[in-house]
């Protein structure tokens, strides 16, 4: 039975743009060759946290929405613990009132899009 998560990840800020671009496909092609299907990508870009990490004060943020079997989530928290460029994650399954409201979000967020395109 496929659920709906989410997971945000915050990268190291001294990666390059293409560096963080890679990493972000690299959880991507992970998560599709699982099996999973990605809903949504959001590239947050570079924020300064709300405290530092590792002597870290800022990091790439990055949102990825996805439908998966429960166990696709295990081994990709696996990879973030591997990865050293990852500082922090977290990952949850969306209820259904979560998942009408990231659905929803999307759809204002292309909305605006084509506005900007216009």
């Amino acid at each position: 039975m496929l659920k709906n998560y989410e997971t945000v990840f915050i990268l190291t800020p001294v990666l390059s743009d293409a560096q963080m671009k890679e990493t972000v496909a690299k959880f991507k092609d992970l998560l599709v060759k699982e099996g999973a299907e990605i809903v949504n990508e959001e590239n947050w870009g570079l924020k300064k946290m709300a405290y530092p990490i590792g002597k870290k004060s800022t990091g790439f943020y990055s949102l990825l929405q996805f439908n998966a079997e429960p166990t696709v989530v295990a081994k990709l928290e696996t990879q973030y613990r591997r990865d050293e460029r990852v500082i922090r994650f977290l990952t949850f399954a969306l209820d259904k009132y979560a998942a009408e409201y990231a659905a929803k979000r999307k759809s204002v967020k292309s909305t605006k899009e084509v506005v900007k395109e216009s």
